[in-house]
C-alpha cells in the first residue's frame, strides 16, 4: 500500500471517529493507484443482514462496468434486432444479460478476494509466452471496442450538427473530451462515479423518451421477453440472435470489473468482510445490469414497434414527406429496411420529427462518451497488469487512447458515414474471437483454492460456469464463421484457416489449464511423470499471492 503522511492519517482517524458517531460506513483515503482515492469500508453495521448504507458505499464499480452493456455496438445490435425480428429476440437479450451478470460476479470475486485484478493474476500465473499472447489478444478486443465507441461519438456529433461536423472532426472532439473527463477522478472517486451515473441517466431519459413516444405493444414486448421462441425466423434473425450475445458479453469488461472493485478498501484477512463485500458487489451489479437491460429494451422496442417489416420505399416516401435531407439513404425498392446507428436516427427523425433525431443523437453521444472512458480504463488495467508497467498517468492514457483513435481517425478521413458504421460487423467479429481469452482465465483462477482460498468456485459453479462459457464461445464462433463465409474470397479462406490453427491451439492450451483448475487432475503434467516436486500443479503458482491491499 502506498505511503500516507502522518498528518493525513490524523485527518483520516478524525474522519473515522466522526463517521462512527453518525453511523457512516466508509471514508476515502488517498492512494497512488489507478484512481486517486480508495473508499474504505468499515464493518460498523455488521450485525445487520443488509444495510443500505453499506450498499451505497459499495455502489459505483458495477455501474461503471454496466456501461459496456450500453456502448454504441450494443445500441446498434438492439435497433437491428428490433427492425429485423420485432420483439421476438428480447428473450435472447435477457438471457445474455443474465449470463453476463454471472460472469461479472466471478470477475468481482477475483478482485475482492485477491486484491488483484485479472490481468495481474494472469501475469503471476501464466508463463511468459502465453502471457504475452494473451495480452495481445485482449488488447485487440479493447481496440475493437474503443473503435466502435469512438465511431458512435463521431456519428452523434454529425447528427447533432446536421452534418456540419465531419466524422473526422467528431473523432478529434472525442479525443479531447475523453482526456478532460478522465481526469475528473482527481477531484474524487465519488465525483467520477457520479459523472458516469449522470451519463447513464442521459441514456435512460433519451431512449426512454423514444419509447414513450412510439408506445410499443406491451403484450408483445412481454411475450418476446419471456417466451424463448422465434416464430417464422430465418437465417437473418438467427444471425442477429448470435450478434446480440456477442455484443452484450465483452471480453475487456471482465478485466475491467475485476479492477474496479479494488477501489473499495477492505480487510482481506477478515473472511467475514470479504464475504460481505462479495454480497454487496453482486447486489450492486444486479441493479446496474437491470438498468442497462431496461435501456436496451427501450431501443429494441422502439425499432420493433415502428420499423419492423418496413421497406426502403416506405421509409423513402416518409422522409420525402417530412422534408428530410437524408432521403437518398433509402433506395426506391421493396427490400427490407436495413438500419444502423446513423440511419436509425434519420429514420426516427423522418417518422417522429426532428426532436426524435436530436434526442437519439444525445443518447448515442452519452453511450459513446461513457464507454470510451471505461474502455480507456480497461486498457490501462490490462497493460499495467500483463506487462507490470508503472508509467505516468498521462503516458498511460495517451498510449491507450492513441492505439484505438488513430485507426478510427484514418477511416473517418477516407470513408463516409455509411462505411464507418459498416465497420461494426468486422469489429463485432474481432471481439467475439477474443472472448475465450477473458472467460477461460476468469473461470480458471476463481476455481483455484490456492488463489481464492475458501471463496473458490464450488462444484455447481465449476460445472455451470464451464457450460456457460462453452455455449457462449460456441455461439460467437458461429458468428465468426457466418461473417467469414460471407466474404466469398478463396484467399481469405486460406488465410483464415491458417490463423484458426494458431488461434485454436492457444485456446486449447488455456482450456487444458482450466480443466486442471476445475479438478481434472489427470491432465496435469505432474500426473504424466514430469519432475514436479512436492506434488504441486506444474502449470500454476500454488502459493497464495501477496495481496495488494
Amino acid at each position: 500500500m502506498s505511503s500516507v503522511s502522518t498528518s493525513n492519517w490524523y485527518c483520516i482517524l478524525h474522519q473515522l471517529l466522526s463517521n462512527r458517531a453518525y453511523g457512516i460506513t466508509g471514508i476515502i483515503i488517498p492512494q497512488r493507484i489507478y484512481f486517486q482515492a480508495l473508499i474504505v469500508i468499515f464493518a460498523i453495521l455488521s450485525f445487520q443482514m443488509f444495510s443500505f448504507r453499506k450498499l451505497w458505499a459499495f455502489t459505483g464499480p458495477g455501474f461503471l462496468m454496466s456501461i459496456a452493456y450500453l456502448d454504441p455496438g450494443n445500441i446498434e445490435s438492439d435497433l437491428q434486432s428490433g427492425a429485423k425480428a420485432g420483439f421476438k429476440l428480447l428473450w435472447v437479450l435477457l438471457g445474455a444479460t443474465i449470463i453476463g451478470l454471472l460472469l461479472q460476479r466471478l470477475a468481482a470475486r477475483l478482485g475482492v478476494v485477491t486484491g488483484m485484478h485479472l490481468a495481474e493474476v494472469c501475469n503471476r500465473q501464466y508463463p511468459t509466452v502465453p502471457r504475452i499472447i494473451l495480452w495481445l489478444m485482449v488488447e485487440l478486443a479493447i481496440i475493437g471496442s474503443d473503435m466502435q465507441e469512438v465511431i458512435g461519438c463521431a456519428i452523434a456529433f454529425n447528427l447533432l450538427s446536421m452534418g456540419r461536423i465531419p466524422l473526422w472532426g467528431g473523432v478529434l472532439i472525442t479525443i479531447i473530451d475523453t482526456f478532460v473527463f478522465l481526469f475528473l477522478d482527481k477531484y474524487g472517486l465519488r465525483k467520477l462515479e457520479a459523472f458516469f451515473g449522470f451519463l447513464i441517466t442521459i441514456m435512460a431519459v433519451s431512449f426512454g423518451y423514444e419509447y414513450v413516444m412510439v408506445r410499443p405493444d406491451q403484450g408483445e414486448l412481454l411475450k418476446g421477453m419471456f417466451l424463448p421462441y422465434c416464430e417464422n425466423c430465418g437465417s437473418a434473425q438467427m444471425e442477429q440472435a448470435v450478434g446480440i450475445v456477442g455484443a452484450v458479453i465483452m471480453p475487456h469488461n471482465i478485466y475491467l470489473h475485476s479492477a474496479l472493485v479494488k477501489s473499495r478498501q477492505i480487510d482481506r484477512g477478515n473472511k467475514k468482510e470479504v464475504k460481505e463485500a462479495n454480497k454487496y458487489y453482486f447486489i450492486e451489479s444486479t441493479i446496474a445490469l437491470f438498468i442497462s437491460f431496461l435501456i436496451n429494451v427501450f431501443v429494441v422496442a422502439v425499432f420493433a414497434e415502428a420499423f419492423y417489416d418496413k421497406t426502403n420505399i416506405e421509409v423513402n416516401a416518409k422522409c420525402n414527406e417530412s422534408g428530410s435531407p437524408h432521403t437518398d439513404l433509402f433506395p426506391l425498392d421493396n427490400s427490407t429496411l436495413q438500419v444502423d446507428i446513423y440511419k436509425g436516427g434519420v429514420v426516427l427523425g423522418c417518422f417522429f420529427g426532428p426532436a426524435a433525431l436530436y434526442i437519439w443523437a444525445i443518447g448515442i453521444l452519452a453511450a459513446g462518451q461513457s464507454s470510451t472512458m471505461t474502455g480507456t480504463y480497461s486498457g490501462q488495467f490490462v497493460m499495467e497488469g500483463f506487462l507490470n508497467l508503472r508509467w505516468s498517468r498521462f503516458a498511460r492514457v495517451l498510449l491507450t487512447r492513441s492505439i484505438a483513435i488513430f485507426p478510427t481517425l484514418l477511416v473517418a478521413i477516407f470513408q463516409d458515414v455509411q462505411h464507418l458504421t459498416g465497420m461494426n460487423d468486422f469489429l463485432n467479429v474481432l471481439q467475439s474471437m477474443q472472448l475465450p481469452f477473458a472467460l477461460i482465465p476468469i473461470l480458471t483462477f476463481t476455481s483455484l483454492t490456492s488463489i481464492m482460498d475458501d471463496f473458490a468456485n464450488g462444484l455447481m459453479w465449476k460445472i455451470g460456469g464451464g457450460v456457460v462459457i462453452l455455449v457462449v464461445c460456441a455461439i460467437n464462433m458461429y458468428f465468426v464463421v457466418v461473417y467469414v463465409t460471407s466474404l466469398n474470397s478463396v484467399a481469405l479462406y486460406v488465410l483464415v484457416a491458417l490463423l484458426c490453427i494458431a488461434y485454436l491451439s492457444f485456446v486449447c492450451y488455456l482450456t487444458w489449464q482450466c480443466l486442471i483448475a476445475l479438478g481434472v487432475s489427470c491432465l496435469d503434467v505432474s500426473c504424466l511423470g514430469s519432475r514436479v516436486s512436492n506434488n504441486r500443479h506444474a502449470v500454476f503458482i500454488e502459493e497464495q499471492p501477496a495481496y495488494d491491499t
